[in-house]
């Protein structure tokens, strides 16, 4: 980024942070995938655990990191303003996730399985057991797939009352998209900037978006605001100098509000062209019916988060744009995983009924989607307690999103899904895989294998 002269915005910020999550979800799969060839006896060593799970994890981390790929090309291409620099950073992100966890990380969980203490002690892998949560949920085995008409009840409903939200309380859009003011002032001293915003908003300016700018070893302080009189930028300038006395008015620009509206149209076209883009991908890589049921879950998942937002009266600003366009790109990520499991198992058991087995794809992914959340949740609980007022609405619009995507790839897609291939009875083709180096002649000949058998007759399915 700093070769390229990309400045770090908020979206930006978005940008790094899905980045980090796609490449965490992409070990995630490797070692949930590696822990199934190992548990079920069908790589009897844990080398051939590892590379047939780096195979077989290969198809869903692809079609999610191409996906993300393509709608970040077309927000940088199309879009403007803090849209585009979402896309400059998601791009980079993306392609560097790609190569740690596809290369980097094979090589170095490879090394490390090699070595002589990791085969007299397997289970220090983590590789040798399925986990305690996926063995429970494994005897349990939950028919959820059996309520999928009050899972799709449940969404219906979340989505009507998201939508009244702003029908009853209107949208409050921020200065990106309405026009506005932005004042910067200079100063020598050091200063705080959650000092700088807890002295505007208490001057009646509570909606202010107040940051560093300039050079950031000698940062200015920048007040953005809708559109104010005279009399309040003096207010405003008197409340900064309170807490920065040195300072002074280095610039006063006014954002028009037919700019605006020009960022906030650029930006809805490029996110629906990005959305048809995927559509297609989806549908080319999968079927139509695949593709559809991924994108209708992800634009439920935004509309409730929007109208949460809306309920609450929290700003559609750069700060919702941001948590909106990751949340935009876990959801599909989340659908993808659990379509391409499905996918799978429908090539391997042609002649059992579609609902078990797309029961037993969202039952199989549990795991991954917990420990990816966790991950991310922790990310998410740093920027909250950490990241200053500026950022507690960013978090709070992705957990909303993270607990909602995570909803809707199992409850939402997947109960599409069978509602849209309720007549179909082949299964989408599976991509080609490469074979795996390490796999023994006898685990090629033993065929498909139960898929939740365990080492010693454990959780047998």
């Amino acid at each position: 980024m700093v070769a390229l002269g990309a400045t770090i915005t908020l979206p930006g910020l978005g940008g790094l942070l899905l980045s980090a999550g796609l490449a965490i979800d992409a070990n995630v799969l490797v070692y949930e995938r590696a822990r199934e060839e190992y548990a079920g006896q069908r790589s009897p060593r844990l080398i051939s655990a590892l590379d047939n799970g780096f195979n077989k994890a290969l198809s869903a981390i692809a079609d999610s990191n191409i996906t993300t790929l393509l709608a970040a090309a077309l927000l940088f291409f199309l879009a403007a303003g803090p849209v585009r620099g979402f896309g400059v950073t998601l791009t980079i992100g993306v392609l560097a996730s790609l190569v740690s966890a596809l290369l980097v990380t094979r090589v170095l969980a490879e090394f490390a399985v090699k070595r002589g203490i990791v085969f007299r002690r397997p289970r220090l892998t983590g590789l040798s057991h399925l986990g305690r949560f996926r063995e429970w949920i494994v005897r349990r085995n939950p028919d959820l797939m059996g309520k999928r008409r009050l899972w799709l009840t449940i969404s219906a409903v979340a989505v009507l009352l998201a939508v009244a939200g702003p029908l009853v309380r209107g949208f409050d859009f921020g200065v990106e998209f309405t026009g506005g003011r932005v004042v910067e002032y200079a100063t020598a001293q050091d200063f705080s900037v959650n000092e700088v915003r807890r002295a505007v908003s208490d001057a009646g300016f509570p909606t202010a978006v107040v940051q560093e700018a300039g050079d950031p070893g000698d940062p200015n302080i920048a007040v953005r605001t809708g559109a104010v009189s005279a009399e309040d930028e003096r207010a405003i300038t008197e409340a900064v100098t309170t807490v920065v006395p040195d300072a002074s008015l280095f610039r006063d620009d006014t954002i028009g509000a037919s700019f605006g509206s020009e960022q906030r149209t650029r930006a809805i076209l490029a996110l629906g062209i990005a959305l048809l883009a995927q559509l297609a991908y989806l549908a080319f890589r999968f079927r139509w019916s695949f593709s559809t049921a991924a994108v209708i879950a992800m634009l439920h998942d935004v509309v409730i988060v929007l109208g949460l937002f809306a309920w609450l009266g929290k700003p559609i600003d750069a700060v919702f744009l941001a948590a909106a366009l990751t949340i935009i790109g876990v959801s599909v990520n989340d659908s993808i995983v659990t379509l391409d499991r499905v996918r799978e198992l429908w090539g391997a058991h042609r002649t059992k009924p579609l609902p078990g087995l797309v029961n037993s794809a969202i039952l199989q992914t549990a795991p991954r989607t917990i420990n990816t959340g966790l991950g991310a949740m922790f990310i998410l609980a740093a920027l909250t307690v950490l990241g200053g007022d500026s950022l507690q609405d960013f978090s709070l619009a992705l957990l909303i999103g993270l607990i909602v995507g995570s909803y809707s790839s199992a409850f939402t897609a997947s109960p599409l899904l069978l509602m849209f291939e309720k007549r179909s009875k082949q299964p989408p083709p599976m991509p080609k895989r490469t074979g795996s180096s390490y796999s023994s002649a006898g685990a090629r000949k033993r065929g498909p294998q139960p898929i939740f058998q365990t080492r010693g007759g454990g959780a047998v399915r």
